[in-house]
């Protein structure tokens, strides 16, 4: 089957690979019919420990099952459903708790071995889907494909911050930038009932989508005049860093009110960050971080998506084949795409 791959160091291609085949009794391969490419895909991109060459990229997907094993108690040949970006087993205390990304049987599709057990991606003729009872959904009737892969990761990110972060209505979100997670933490912020979300992004694209989709676009230069006016000088009620790295997690502690909330939902991959412990103590601030979780998340998402109520699509700026997504990649990249869908 043709599959992307990671070719070495900033270099993807398409080649042949072996097509899945069910290995376990609780596998499921799923014909994928729409995957993506995300911000996440750029770090494996750029060749972290773990992801060796002719790793199979990608973890957003819609498909078909077209096979299952034994134990697959919950679908069928011939189902349509939609993957969460990592696996696990649904069984454990973790996972019972809905703490999925604590399983000890995690593993990311496409990531090689950095989270757990290397597992093939999902940008792919085909996918082996190990728990598939736990990891897939079926899409319910009307879903469109497009919008609900991005149930899967970035749509999940960004409902999963509105809702660590306590979004009430009323609130004053500050969202720390516009990607496809900002996107969506901007729209589920809104959803949630927020008064106003800001969107703070380095490019004016980003923030003009921001403004198209109801929320007020501030370059960073100018995020505090506009959050003290809108707040009467407080600061926000909820921050979200959503991008990662130190700067914007700085940034949103920056623009955050006393007693208010910081939720980082952005990767990160420093092992330190110089947290101002005098200020948040004073202030006594909450800050929390968050792994988007579609499989604690979905089953509220999901009918949102499928109601029009959440259209992630807005985020869409290509939609490409399988033999032009290294092409797509290197437009990602150079921030000349915000959302690339594979068809």
């Amino acid at each position: 089957m043709r599959a992307v791959v990671y070719a070495g160091p900033g270099q993807v291609a398409v080649a042949d690979v072996p097509e899945p085949r069910l290995e376990a009794p609780g596998d499921a391969v799923v014909r994928v019919d729409v995957a993506a490419v995300c911000g996440t895909d750029l770090h494996a991109l750029h060749g972290l420990p773990g992801i060796e060459p002719g790793t199979v990229l990608g973890h957003e997907f819609v498909g078909e099952v077209v096979a299952t094993g034994p134990a697959v108690a919950t679908l069928a040949v011939g189902d349509r459903v939609v993957g969460a970006d990592f696996v696990a087993c649904g069984r454990c205390w973790w996972c019972r708790r809905g703490d999925h990304w604590e399983c000890p049987e995690r593993s990311f599709f496409g990531y090689g071995s950095v989270f757990g057990p290397p597992l093939a991606g999902t940008q792919a003729e085909f996918v082996r889907v190990p728990y598939a009872d736990s990891v897939l959904a079926p899409l319910p009737a009307g879903c469109p494909a497009d919008a609900a892969v991005f149930v899967g990761d970035n749509l999940a990110s960004g409902f999963a911050a509105a809702e660590r972060g306590g979004v009430r209505p009323g609130d004053t979100v500050v969202v720390i930038g516009g990607g496809a997670v900002g996107q969506m933490t901007s729209l589920a912020g809104q959803t949630f009932g927020a008064a106003a979300v800001v969107v703070v992004d380095l490019l004016p694209q980003r923030r003009a989508m921001a403004a198209r989709h109801g929320a007020i676009p501030a370059a960073p230069e100018d995020s505090r005049a506009i959050i003290d006016e809108l707040t009467d000088g407080r600061g926000a009620d909820v921050t979200v860093d959503a991008v990662g790295g130190a700067r914007p997690l700085q940034t949103a502690l920056d623009l955050v009110r006393a007693r208010g909330t910081v939720v980082s939902v952005g990767a990160h991959f420093d092992a330190t960050f110089p947290l101002p412990v005098a200020r948040c103590f004073a202030d006594e601030l909450t800050v929390r971080f968050v792994i988007g979780d579609s499989l604690r998340v979905r089953d509220r998402v999901l009918p949102l998506v499928a109601a029009g109520v959440i259209d992630p699509t807005v985020v869409v700026t290509a939609r490409v084949g399988l033999e032009d997504v290294p092409d797509a990649y290197a437009r990602f990249a150079d921030h000349e795409e915000l959302k690339v869908l594979i068809l």
